[in-house]
């Protein structure tokens, strides 16, 4: 096993590449592309990256403000819900309370209405109270 370097120790000079003879007659490359042209394709996964992630996170707010929409709709529908159903309960009373053989006759006599065959009366000058 070769020894380890040391810390101190320089890195190996880098070494030119080779010009290799050309062929007489072949003409020399030319490079198309300017360097200042060159595709950064980190650059471009960044931002196809970032473009995605936009997206996503788009998608989420869409769907949070429908949750947010509906969930607003129910409540307001289960607060209508709870208040006609207190109604209904209050009705339902008052529907017993108006059946009551009691509270027939009692509001039939304070219209003034009499029994078959019972006499009716009339207290006149008796203040009502």
């Amino acid at each position: 096993m070769p020894p380890a370097r040391s810390a101190s120790a320089s890195p190996a000079p880098r070494r030119q590449p080779r010009a290799t003879p050309r062929p007489p007659g072949k003409p020399q490359r030319v490079a198309l592309r300017s360097p200042k042209l060159r595709v950064r394709w980190e650059r471009v996964g960044r931002y196809g990256l970032l473009f995605v992630l936009v997206i996503v996170v788009g998608l989420y707010v869409e769907h949070t403000l429908s949750y947010v929409s509906t969930r607003s709709q129910s409540d307001q529908q289960n607060a209508i819900v709870n208040r006609l159903t207190h109604q209904n309960r209050a009705l339902a009373r008052q529907l017993n309370s108006l059946n009551d053989p009691v509270t027939i006759v009692r509001d039939a006599r304070a219209l003034g209405m009499v029994r078959p065959g019972e006499q009716s009366y009339a207290m006149i000058g008796q203040s009502q109270r």
